[in-house]
C-alpha cells in the first residue's frame, strides 16, 4: 500500500439511508478501486444488517459494483430468454426497479449489438394516472406505444413495486377499459404475438412480505428460481410433454371441494423452460372449451390487479364458471368474470415443475 492510501473509515464515507434505498433487491455492493493506487481492503457489514459489504479504500471517488447474481440474470435473459444479436431492437420496460438493475440490461443488451430502447415507469404515478383516466386518452396512448412496439423486435419488462396493492382502489370500469383499449391492441396485438418477450417480477420488501419471508431470504429464493439451467430442464421435461401430448382424459382432486375433469385431447402441449416468463418451469396446455366439469376451490390467495382473492371456489359446468366466490370479494371477481363472453371459460391447463418454487404465494 502506498502512502497516498488510506482506510476509510464509516466516519468518514457515512452511508445515507438514501444510499441504501438505492441498493435494495440484491444489490449487494463493494466499493472499488478507481485508480491506480494500492487498495486495502476491509470489511463491515451495513447499519441495515442485510448485507455484508465490502469497501476497497483508497484516495479516489467511491463506485458501486453490482451484485453479481443480477448480471447472471441480465445475460439469462439477453442470451437465453430474448437471444439478442445486433438485429434485435429491444424496449426494456422497468417498473420501480434499482437504476443499477436496469443500467445492468441496458449495457449486457447493448454487448449483444441490440438498440435499446428505454421506458422507466411507477406504479404510484400509474395508479394516478388510471383513477380518472377518459377513453380517448387511453387510445391516444394505445396508439403511441402501439407505434413504437411495431418497430421493436424484443420485448423485456421488469415490475418491482413497493406495495403490491397500489392499484386496488382504481375503478374496475378504469381497468376494464384500459385492458379493451390498450392491452388488448398493444400487448395481445403486438407485443405477444410479433416480438421476442420476457416479463417479470423484481424482489422487493413488499413481494418478501406476501411470502412470508424476509427480504434477504426472498431475494435468494428470487435469483435461484430465476437463474436456474433451464437447457438442463427442458431435457428433463420432455417425458412429461410426451404424456400430456398422449393424453385425453384428466381428473384433479385436491383440498376442499376440488374435484373436477377435463379433456386436453389433440390441444397439444407447450414446454416453457425460460423463454418467457421468468421465473419459469411449465407445461401448459388447453382443456376443450366445454370439457371441463365439476367444482376447484383454491387454497392459495391470488393477486391481480391490485387486489388479493382468497378462497376461490368456482362451480364449472360444460367449461362455464356457472359460480363464483372470493369470500368478500365475490362481487369484484364476479365482475371480472363478466368483462367479456370468454371469460369464465379456462383458458389454459398447466403442470409446473422449477425446483425451487415450493410454496404459493401472493
Amino acid at each position: 500500500m502506498t502512502a497516498n492510501s488510506r482506510t476509510i473509515s464509516m466516519m468518514e464515507r457515512p452511508v445515507s439511508s438514501g444510499f441504501h434505498s438505492n441498493l435494495s433487491a440484491g444489490t449487494a455492493f463493494a466499493l472499488r478501486k478507481t485508480s491506480s493506487r494500492a487498495c486495502l481492503m476491509t470489511s463491515i457489514v451495513c447499519s441495515c444488517n442485510r448485507m455484508a459489504t465490502r469497501f476497497y479504500a483508497a484516495a479516489s471517488i467511491l463506485c458501486v459494483v453490482l451484485d453479481p447474481r443480477i448480471t447472471r440474470l441480465a445475460e439469462l435473459l439477453c442470451d437465453h430468454s430474448l437471444r439478442l444479436d445486433g438485429d434485435d431492437k429491444l424496449l426494456i420496460h422497468a417498473f420501480d426497479i434499482p437504476n443499477e438493475a436496469t443500467a445492468e440490461l441496458v449495457r449486457v443488451a447493448q454487448s449483444r449489438g441490440a438498440q435499446v430502447v428505454l421506458r422507466l415507469e411507477s406504479n404510484v404515478v400509474r395508479r394516478q394516472l388510471l383513477m380518472n383516466i377518459e377513453d380517448r386518452n387511453i387510445e391516444t396512448i394505445a396508439g403511441i406505444e402501439a407505434h413504437e412496439m411495431e418497430q421493436m423486435t424484443s420485448y423485456l419488462a421488469l415490475r418491482g413495486s413497493d406495495n403490491i396493492t397500489e392499484h386496488a382502489d382504481v375503478p374496475s370500469e378504469r381497468l376494464q377499459a384500459w385492458g379493451k383499449l390498450y392491452s388488448q391492441p398493444v400487448v395481445f396485438g403486438i407485443r405477444v404475438p410479433k416480438t421476442k418477450w420476457s416479463v417479470l417480477r423484481w424482489p422487493t420488501s413488499s413481494m418478501a412480505q406476501a411470502a412470508g419471508m424476509s427480504t434477504a431470504a426472498f431475494e435468494d429464493f428470487y435469483f435461484k428460481a430465476c437463474t436456474l439451467d433451464y437447457s438442463k430442464m427442458a431435457v428433463a421435461c420432455d417425458p412429461l410433454g410426451d404424456l400430456m401430448n398422449r393424453t385425453d382424459k384428466v381428473r384433479v382432486v385436491g383440498p376442499g371441494d376440488t374435484d373436477f375433469t377435463l379433456s386436453i385431447k389433440d390441444i397439444g402441449a407447450v414446454p416453457c423452460t425460460g423463454q418467457a416468463n421468468i421465473p419459469d418451469g411449465e407445461c401448459f396446455s388447453a382443456p376443450v372449451r366445454e370439457s371441463v366439469n365439476g367444482i376447484v376451490q383454491f387454497n392459495t390467495a391470488s393477486l391481480f390487479e391490485g387486489t388479493v382473492f382468497e378462497n376461490i371456489r368456482y362451480v364449472i359446468k360444460d367449461g362455464k364458471i356457472i359460480e363464483a366466490s372470493a369470500g368478500g370479494n365475490t362481487e369484484k371477481l364476479n365482475s371480472i368474470l363478466d368483462r367479456d363472453e370468454g371469460a369464465r371459460y379456462f383458458g389454459e391447463f398447466a403442470i409446473g415443475f422449477n425446483p425451487h418454487v415450493l410454496h404459493p404465494m401472493k
